[in-house]
């Protein structure tokens, strides 16, 4: 077990790399009384063509990994999981992304039970044509209520806009034809392949002994004797720089129209130190941009053109990396002219020393209030770790960035020639 010091946050944290490649991390948190635990395994909904190092290459039905996630909740036994984790004090869950899927669950007592239940069930699949065919049915009618609702057809809406052939494009849980074509026998090759334990993080955080957790969950590995998997490839067709579509627009029933647009990256393929730092520069230009202490903002805002619910965020990986901005508004087209308008002015002009060093404080607040939330800790170190980047290592980069740099950003990531909409109006 290795110990690693960040002496800027007054952190240590413990971790082991397993025999059979499982790699634990545990932050130990004084006088926490909740403990919080997740266990990922870097798989998603974009993982659908795929190879294990010496076998075939493999293209399953798209949602099969949200399908799977359904299905490890099914035991042999009959017995609920989330039973098992009640009668011991915990609260479980799991969800499914375009690139991890994660089981946790937060308990304050009985910690070494439920993580020994966590590491047990996930490590136990049960699938059977029959229970196979069954949740084809409840996940069937989980796609046909996402597809009535605005929020998400205007979130994806985007996403499938911007990109032509990268399966983030996909719903994460498919489709109701896609989902009909999952076996039982596919779920096992993508579980076997995806949930050895080689792929797989577990991280606890909380009032916990690193110690006695990380030597707990080496003797519950070691029993289960996992032979050696080779490394996985992931394959990806070729994404066109330019988006799908400009403008994509759905009718449903809303009280006002829903408005998203974002600008699709061109330059991808960065990883680890390189990744986390495109996120952050990225991140604090739209804090910059479009805040809500911003002139910008306001200004929008006392046109009645936004909302309270306007808002932005930016997500990047190796294959893909968007941009998003929006909210409800009166007038979608309107409201794409004024923020070209008033986004070229400051493009220009460039953002303020002032308003930057307010920005980077801002920032650098935020980050260390999360490290007060073990939920925040688990799913930002997991999603950076996935990614070969160090959610610990955030405080230096932030001290590190420029005003310069943050301009710079702005200017690269504003690309109209990239710029796509969705939007939901009523029929």
């Amino acid at each position: 077990m290795e110990s690693i010091r960040y002496d800027d946050l007054q952190e240590t944290l413990y971790h082991e790399k397993l025999d059979n490649g499982l790699e634990v991390y545990v932050l130990p948190k004084e006088g926490f009384q909740k403990t919080y635990a997740t266990f990922a395994t870097r798989y998603g909904s974009v993982d659908n063509h795929f190879q294990v190092e010496g076998e075939n290459e493999v293209k399953v039905p798209d949602g099969i990994a949200h399908f799977l996630e359904h299905k490890m909740f099914e035991e042999p036994d009959g017995v609920d999981v989330f039973s098992k984790f009640s009668a011991k004090g915990a609260s479980a869950n799991a969800f499914t992304s375009f690139d991890q899927t994660v089981y946790l669950f937060s308990a304050t007592e009985q910690i070494e039970d439920n993580v020994e239940t966590l590491l047990n069930y996930v490590q136990n699949p049960y699938f059977t044509e029959e229970n196979v065919n069954k949740e084809k049915g409840i996940i069937g009618q989980e796609i046909q209520m996402y597809s009535d609702n605005p929020d998400w057809r205007v979130y994806f809406g985007l996403i499938e806009a911007m990109y032509q052939n990268n399966p983030v494009r996909i719903d994460i849980a498919g489709t109701i034809e896609s989902i009909s074509e999952i076996t039982k026998d596919t779920l096992y090759t993508c579980y076997n392949t995806f949930y050895h334990p080689s792929n797989m993080m577990l991280f606890v955080v909380g009032g916990v002994n690193p110690e006695a957790i990380i030597e707990q969950v080496r003797r519950n590995q070691d029993a289960k004797n996992i032979q050696p998997q080779g490394p996985i490839s992931r394959y990806f067709e070729t994404e066109p720089n330019a988006v799908g579509e400009t403008w994509h627009e759905v009718k449903l029933p809303v009280s006002q129209p829903k408005f998203l647009m974002g600008f699709k990256e061109k330059e991808i393929g960065l990883d680890g130190e390189q990744l986390q730092r495109r996120n952050l520069t990225t991140k604090l230009a739209l804090d910059l941009l479009l805040g809500t202490s911003t002139a910008l903002y306001q200004k929008l805002y006392d046109e009645d053109l936004i909302s309270d619910d306007f808002g932005y965020d930016y997500s990047n990986t190796a294959e893909y990396a968007y941009s998003m901005i929006g909210g409800d508004t009166k007038d979608p087209e309107l409201l794409v002219k004024r923020l070209k308008e008033e986004i070229n002015a400051i493009v220009q002009t460039g953002f303020s020393q002032d308003a930057f060093d307010r920005a980077i404080r801002k920032r650098i607040g935020n980050y260390l209030r999360a490290l007060n939330s073990p939920e925040s800790i688990a799913h930002e170190f997991t999603r950076s770790r996935f990614k070969n980047s160090d959610f610990f290592a955030v405080l230096p980069v932030y001290e590190s960035l420029t005003l310069e740099e943050i301009n710079q950003r702005l200017r690269d990531h504003i690309d109209w020639d990239q710029l796509a909409v969705s939007v939901v109006v009523n029929p």
